[in-house]
């Protein structure tokens, strides 16, 4: 299928697959490579603050990541690109970039989309489940309890019937223990 040059796709891996917050003519299940879906992001404003930053996910540097391509109609393309600059970029954390991503039908498109910055302050790096589970338990930040932002987000991944089995875990850390056992 040949490809509309003026077809403009925005790639989401985590709230924004089940909260975009624009208006979409299509959305589809997609992959972009290169990358994966990580909790890396110390959030410093929507899920945590600066003293006590909570986690969110960002696209790290290898293998693949499912998530979703929402098709935004051609006049609607300056104002969902102010949207998601004022969205996700708010301290710099991400880079926003272009990149291939394979539709569920198979065709290829070039979407926008927001990857770490590995060189700023804000990444977590690598983290156990415990480290992130005992991060996530005590954090909230002007959009609520980091708790619930991933557990939302997982919801949302098994509901798409992806599976994330690192989240998995630190869901099931934060479900058996808390911020008490986490932190002790």
């Amino acid at each position: 299928m040949a490809v509309d040059m003026d077809e403009f796709w925005v790639f989401g891996y985590g709230s924004l697959m089940w909260n975009p917050g624009f208006r979409f003519e299509e959305k589809l299940t997609a992959r972009a490579f290169g990358y994966r879906r990580s909790l890396c992001v110390r959030s410093w404003v929507h899920r945590g603050t600066e003293r006590h930053p909570g986690l969110v996910l960002g696209l790290d540097y290898g293998g693949s990541c499912i998530g979703t391509a929402f098709r935004v109609a051609p006049a609607q393309k300056a104002e969902v690109i102010d949207y998601l600059r004022e969205r996700e970029l708010v301290t710099h954390v991400y880079k926003e970039r272009t990149m291939p991503v394979q539709l569920s039908s198979g065709q290829r498109v070039s979407a926008l989309t927001y990857v770490i910055d590995r060189s700023h302050v804000q990444y977590a790096g690598a983290l156990s489940a415990e480290e992130a589970a005992a991060t996530v338990a005590v954090a909230t930040g002007k959009s609520g309890p980091n708790s619930e932002y991933v557990l939302n987000t997982l919801e949302h991944l098994r509901e798409m019937g992806i599976r994330d089995h690192w989240l998995e875990e630190v869901a099931a850390k934060l479900a058996a223990g808390g911020a008490e056992s986490l932190r002790a």
